[in-house]
């Protein structure tokens, strides 16, 4: 029986039904990339704490180590944390992959139709699949590094590890790509959603003002962190611990970074 001949749902039941697993991927694919993108402004502010001196930065590790509330650093937290985002990753990731080209000829012909089109949005998506494409990697090799070693956070530790291991062209590039790709991530589905209710060319200049002032808090904050450790060159290893700390704790022992 066609579907067209269906008169008050007589027939129904012998119609092929459209499967909602497609939007039902699309809405995880978006609810994870919103997760993922607030918590990439969170941990900009958290890491930006630098910015206002070594006690600032320590203070804030320190808070996500339960030191405040436990009075002895708990590094494994940190690692629940990430843990949770590697999750999160991964899902959004998968989801993701499922929308770019599978092979040369598809993506020659997406660049060909946004290049003919000069769409922007659709030029932005482009982007998106390429920031995506590093961050594949580069976010990774960041969220293992930071499961693994929660301990290594701080002042000088991470000073060290960005001046002293030479890690910094990674987080530049890493810098970079996330904040591309989650801008343009968070503008999308600005778009898709409808909400807030604006136009494209208002969310378009949020969106660039929004990735604008992260880029340069990012950058400041990197810059930071590699005088911070030029300065610390030689003694690598060492953990900061504020003066405070030093006379509250000295005799019970506590010392640096990892409290």
């Amino acid at each position: 029986m066609s579907c067209k001949n269906i008169i008050i749902q007589a027939g129904l039941a012998d119609c092929p039904r459209k499967s909602r697993w497609p939007a039902r991927l699309d809405l995880l694919q978006s609810s994870t990339g919103l997760i993922l993108g607030l918590f990439m402004w969170g941990h900009m502010f958290f890491v930006a704490s630098i910015l206002f001196g070594k006690d600032a930065m320590w203070t804030i590790t320190k808070l996500f180590e339960g030191f405040f509330f436990f009075g002895k650093s708990h590094p494994g937290l940190v690692s629940c944390v990430v843990g949770f985002v590697v999750v999160v990753f991964v899902l959004h990731a998968l989801m993701a992959v499922r929308k770019f080209p599978i092979n040369y000829r598809q993506w020659r012909t997406v660049r060909a139709h946004a290049k003919a089109m000069k769409h922007e949005d659709s030029t932005l998506w482009v982007w998106q699949v390429y920031t995506g494409f590093l961050l594949f990697f580069f976010a990774s090799a960041h969220l293992y590094q930071m499961f693994v070693w929660p301990q290594n956070i701080g002042p000088y530790a991470s000073a060290d590890r960005v001046w002293s291991d030479s890690l910094w062209p990674f987080y530049l590039v890493m810098l970079l790509a996330v904040e591309l790709h989650g801008g343009i991530g968070l503008y999308r589905l600005a778009v898709k959603w409808g909400w807030p209710n604006a136009s494209r060319q208002k969310l378009k200049k949020v969106k660039w003002a929004l990735t604008g002032f992260f880029l340069i808090l990012g950058l400041a904050t990197l810059a930071a962190y590699m005088k911070i450790g030029y300065e610390h060159r030689a003694s690598v290893g060492e953990r900061f611990t504020p003066d405070w700390v030093l006379e509250k704790d000295l005799s019970a022992g506590h010392h640096g970074d990892s409290l």
